[in-house]
């Protein structure tokens, strides 16, 4: 019967500390980068504060695949580490008590969190990708946040170009300015200057009010050119004292409809995944056979493939019916004329028959991306429980091996194990989204490397060999030269 003893609670009591610090640290890190890979889309929008922070939200709950891996494997190697440099792992095993047995609370624990992680992956980092990807869609439609700059040209303003040579500091009127506008084509462009501005939005920041002041005009009226006059260009000038102008800007944040993302993979469970995955590889199949038997049937040199019409073996036998044709001999008797002709049916027939290659590939090749993403996401709801299962198994051992705590090695070896994993887990996800490799290959790449380092650690852990130990390879090294000496 599993009885909670005074050394699990301890282990686990570690353990659990170091968790959550470890995973709210690495969690921060992968949201700070993620969010940067994203600055240009959130920097100078103007967004409302609730806005932001539900974007920062849902990419942390996005996040939770990376950090939680990374997170299991640092908290494993600091808790053996800690444990191993202070002898309390010495004085266990002196005691009776052996590695797996010490691990056993935390096996347990890792066990339900991998259970867990497999739900949270379904259940919620869907919802958290479709919001997130809503939202960020969302904020890349939002007009930039108008700040006109001085000295340089300014393209906020969508079929405009501002140019601002000084502005007041106290009343903020804007100096020698120039207004370039291409909303009605490049070839009807009309220039406006002004020694002085005021720009601000309308109340229902849905339009700029532009208010200029002692100024002038200059609009191409190419559309209006008289027909056969190509060298008369007509165009309008305006002098004014006051102007005001009105732009569209729309400076409001509005949210997309969430129903964009329904269809996309990232939004869908275990079991819409599956019944995506099965419906695409049954169409995929289907247009692969009927684009086949089109081909074979009537495309191919326009010739009828069809077994009910092909003559019989008899007749073939008895030579009724030629077998070879000697399509030179039949081209020389041709006139001039007719060569011509035949050359350019054929040539016509072979470009026909290329376009319809060339759309079928187009149509197998967009049910095919559906098909492969839809797989990788599938795969990729068990892959996160695995990868949690594995970091414990490699940093659990590692630990117990190195003996050494605190943040200093366990940091720089869990780091370097997760550079390894994530590359690994990268180049194999592109190869089964590139098609080279099957998904289910690409996918546990990372799991199927990992996995032997793990076996191999737990028992080089649990027999207590010396595997970082620098006296061990000397005198193994000392041995093998002994050896080659005596040869």
């Amino acid at each position: 019967m599993f009885r909670i003893k005074r050394v699990d609670s301890y282990l686990f009591a570690n353990f659990i500390q170091l968790f959550f610090a470890t995973f709210f640290i690495c969690l921060f890190i992968v949201v700070m980068q993620f969010l940067w890979l994203h600055v240009n889309d959130l920097v100078g929008k103007g967004l409302p504060m609730d806005v932001l922070l539900e974007f920062f939200f849902y990419s942390a709950l996005s996040s939770v695949p990376l950090a939680l891996p990374l997170a299991i494997l640092l908290a494993s190697i600091m808790t053996f580490g800690n444990m191993g440099e202070n002898l309390e792992l010495l004085a266990m095993k002196s005691a009776g008590i052996s590695l797996f047995r010490i691990m056993r609370s935390l096996m347990v624990f890792i066990a339900l969190v991998c259970v867990g992680a497999f739900f949270f992956s379904n259940n919620v980092i869907p919802f958290a990708q479709k919001r997130m990807w809503t939202l960020m869609f969302s904020i890349r439609q939002k007009s930039p946040e108008l700040e006109i700059p001085i000295g340089e040209f300014y393209s906020g303003i969508n079929g405009m170009n501002i140019y601002v040579r000084d502005r007041d500091k106290k009343t903020g009127a804007l100096k020698d300015i120039m207004i370039y506008d291409f909303s009605e084509g490049f070839e009807n462009a009309s220039v406006t200057t002004a020694d002085s501005a005021f720009i601000k939005l309308t109340a229902d920041k849905m339009n700029l009010q532009l208010t200029m002041y002692r100024g002038e005009a200059f609009e191409n009226l190419k559309r209006q050119q008289t027909a056969g006059l190509s060298g008369n260009v007509p165009y309008r000038r305006e002098t004014f004292a006051k102007k005001e102008v009105l732009i569209d800007f729309d400076a409001n944040f509005s949210r997309m409809d969430e129903s964009v993302m329904q269809d996309q993979h990232i939004s869908k469970n275990i079991v819409k995944l599956t019944h995506d995955v099965d419906s695409s590889n049954l169409l995929r199949d289907s247009l692969r056979n009927q684009f086949a038997q089109d081909m074979t049937a009537t495309k191919y040199f326009g010739r009828i493939y069809d077994e009910d019409k092909l003559p019989s073996k008899e007749v073939l036998e008895r030579g009724d019916i030629p077998l070879q044709l000697d399509v030179d001999s039949l081209f020389s008797t041709m006139s001039q004329p007719e060569m011509v002709r035949v050359m350019n049916q054929a040539v016509s027939r072979a470009q026909m028959v290329s376009n319809d290659v060339q759309y079928n590939r187009a149509v197998i090749g967009e049910v095919d991306d559906y098909f492969t993403r839809h797989n990788v996401e599938w795969h990729r709801k068990f892959t996160l429980s695995f990868a949690c299962l594995i970091f414990f198994f490699i940093g659990a051992p590692l630990g117990a091996i190195v003996r050494k705590g605190g943040l200093g090695m366990p940091v720089v070896v869990s780091v370097a194990f997760f550079i390894i994993y994530y590359i690994i887990d990268t180049t194999g996800q592109k190869m089964a989204r590139e098609g080279l490799w099957q998904v289910w290959e690409g996918m546990w790449l990372s799991s199927a490397v990992l996995l032997p380092i793990g076996i191999f650690l737990t028992y080089k852990a649990a027999t207590d060999s010396g595997l970082f130990n620098p006296d061990a390879y000397k005198l193994f090294w000392a041995r093998v030269k002994l050896l080659l000496t005596k040869k």
